[in-house]
């Protein structure tokens, strides 16, 4: 079975997941940001200082120390409050806050007005460095959330354009030198590389998130393989431990009655009906295997038809009813007259086990086997005044190799007999209940509503593909 890689395409798990960790990329990477930008902050400043009024250039610090401050403290409430949450509280958090970065473009953009045509084109030219620079940055640190950083670089590159054609258009009425135009194209051809630049990037963060999700996926599909693996084996030690045990004993048995046999001809009367009690056990046995290895392997047989209640009923009661008698058991049967739809074979396997554990586990009393109408449709129902099943086991005895513990007779068998009628039942879409009571008896009770072939072929390939995908 290989495992399944999810795709991205239809898969709003790993699209949730990948949208939330471009988010914790961005924010924390948005420290670094803030630290160049605070940087950038006094050499701007003191390039400037001999080339601008104090109070212009000290506005646009207190400005740009501001903006720095609260991006510093939204980081900080992200540190303590959301970096731990889920992909909800990132992407609230994300569109609570997001105009901090455009803010923050916009006071570097509005810059130029410093500098632009009022100062020496070397300093201009230094000035028009660090914008680029700290709008090159941003590509780095912003990219992985692609909306966030077109925004950024938008901003940043209308409010610088906005300033310049202010200078140029109204206080220059185009009169000023022709570089200044040649400098509006490198502006806009600038702010377009950018903004592809940036695109690619982020299309390489996602694909990276989105490889990081299906290797994760990968991963966990094949731990959840490996561990099935392992029980896989697990089960089959321990039902080869218990195989082995339960066969031996039936098979030793067969082999001392041989031995006494041979020294003893005259004992065939005493031993022979031993020989077939041994025999049998052997065959049951082997016959919950094949059953077994039948339904797991998916290759269960189906015949759906009219099924005759009394002529099944009174076929099982000549069947187990010596068992009974021979243990001083009363076998009562109540047939109620009447034909269902199912699987004859199939359904004298279901019955007949469940006859057979009530007969195995009861020491005095009796059996009733009754087959009635109800509103829900017929059923059959196995009565016993057996040793009961405590509550805490009954959900468990239909598991495979399950043995209630301190159950006489446990100590023969599998443990499959009504793990496979679990199995048969929901095959041929017959509901089966019990009610016990340890000490006092139990009460398997079969619905049988109609089934068809189609159906019944479909629960036994569900059934099996269960089994099959059960870590």
């Amino acid at each position: 079975m290989k495992p399944h890689v999810p795709t991205a395409a239809g898969n709003p798990a790993e699209a949730e997941w990948v949208e939330t960790e471009l988010v914790r990329s961005l924010l924390r990477t948005a420290r670094t940001t803030q630290l160049v930008g605070i940087v950038l902050i006094p050499i701007f400043v003191g390039i400037l200082w001999h080339e601008r009024p104090w109070p212009v250039l000290g506005l646009w610090v207190l400005a740009a120390l501001a903006i720095a401050a609260a991006r510093f403290a939204i980081l900080q409430q992200y540190v303590s409050q959301v970096i731990a949450g889920g992909a909800a509280e990132h992407r609230a958090f994300l569109d609570r806050y997001r105009i901090l970065w455009p803010v923050s473009a916009l006071v570097w953009g509005l810059s130029t007005g410093l500098f632009f045509d009022r100062a020496p084109l070397a300093e201009q030219f230094i000035c028009w460095l660090m914008i680029a620079g700290l709008a090159m940055f941003s590509i780095n640190s912003l990219s992985s959330h692609l909306g966030t950083l077109r925004t950024y670089l938008d901003t940043l590159a209308l409010s610088a354009l906005a300033v310049i054609l202010w200078r140029i258009g109204v206080d220059l009425r185009f009169r000023g030198p022709y570089y200044q135009y040649w400098i509006i194209v490198l502006l806009l051809v600038f702010w377009q590389v950018l903004r592809q630049a940036g695109k690619r990037l982020h299309m390489t963060h996602r694909k990276n998130f989105e490889l990081q999700y299906r290797n994760n996926q990968l991963i966990e599909s094949l731990t959840r393989q490996t561990q099935a693996a392992l029980d896989a084996v697990e089960i089959k030690n321990r039902f080869l431990a218990s195989a082995a045990h339960d066969i031996r004993q039936p098979v030793h048995a067969l082999s001392l009655y041989a031995d006494w046999l041979s020294s003893e001809p005259e004992l065939v009367h005493e031993i022979a009906p031993k020989i077939v009690e041994s025999t049998k056990a052997v065959n049951a046995l082997f016959d919950s295997l094949f059953d077994l290895v039948r339904l797991d392997s998916g290759k269960m047989k189906l015949n759906i038809g009219a099924v005759d209640l009394c002529k099944l009923l009174h076929d099982i009661e000549l069947q187990y009813r010596p068992l009974a008698q021979a243990k001083g058991l009363q076998f009562r049967i109540h047939a109620l007259p009447g034909t269902v739809v199912s699987d004859p074979i199939l359904l004298r396997r279901i019955v007949g086990n469940l006859v057979s554990n009530a007969v195995k586990y009861t020491e005095r009393g009796g059996v009733l086997l009754a087959s009635r109408a109800t509103a829900a449709g017929r059923c059959i129902e196995i009565w016993d005044t057996g040793v009961g099943i405590a509550p805490v086991h009954q959900r468990e005895i239909f598991r495979e190799f399950f043995k209630v513990p301190g159950h006489a007779g446990t100590e023969e068998g599998f443990g499959l007999g009504l793990y496979i009628v679990a199995r048969l039942a929901g095959i041929l879409g017959h509901p089966l209940s019990l009610v016990s009571r340890p000490g006092r008896g139990t009460v398997f009770r079969l619905m049988l509503q109609p089934t068809n072939t189609q159906q019944a072929v479909d629960r036994a390939a569900a059934s099996t593909a269960q089994l099959a995908s059960m870590p």
